[in-house]
């Protein structure tokens, strides 16, 4: 097996209990990073707004959140959904769901 092969399990290694929301790099490379995002009822600061640099497209692999943008926007995630974020649009998390670990798959171009 090659030494640049890798393989891991996404609902391997997630504590029983976090504070808050685990954020873990599986690929970074000149322009891109990949990582695996879980919450639990986990939610962005009051006030707080994501401003990235880099697109983002954001796939929910398990779980139920809410999306909220700059200006009042609101969108209800579900297992399955991905959502493609432009660079410099404001967002943050609303809600996750408290019940279930919610897994997201964020990659950063």
């Amino acid at each position: 097996m090659s030494d640049n092969l890798i393989k891991k399990n996404l609902f391997e290694n997630i504590p029983e209990s976090f504070p808050e929301e685990i954020f873990d790099i599986i690929l970074q490379k000149p322009g891109i990073r990949i990582e695996r995002i879980i919450s639990r009822g986990n939610s962005s600061p009051e006030n707080f707004w994501y401003d990235q640099e880099n697109d983002e497209l954001a796939f929910l692999i398990q779980g139920e959140s809410i999306i909220e943008f700059a200006g009042g926007n609101e969108i209800k995630m579900y297992k399955g959904d991905f959502i493609f974020i432009p660079a410099h649009n404001k967002h943050r998390v609303k809600w996750t769901n408290p019940d279930i670990n919610n897994i997201w798959i964020a990659v950063h171009l």
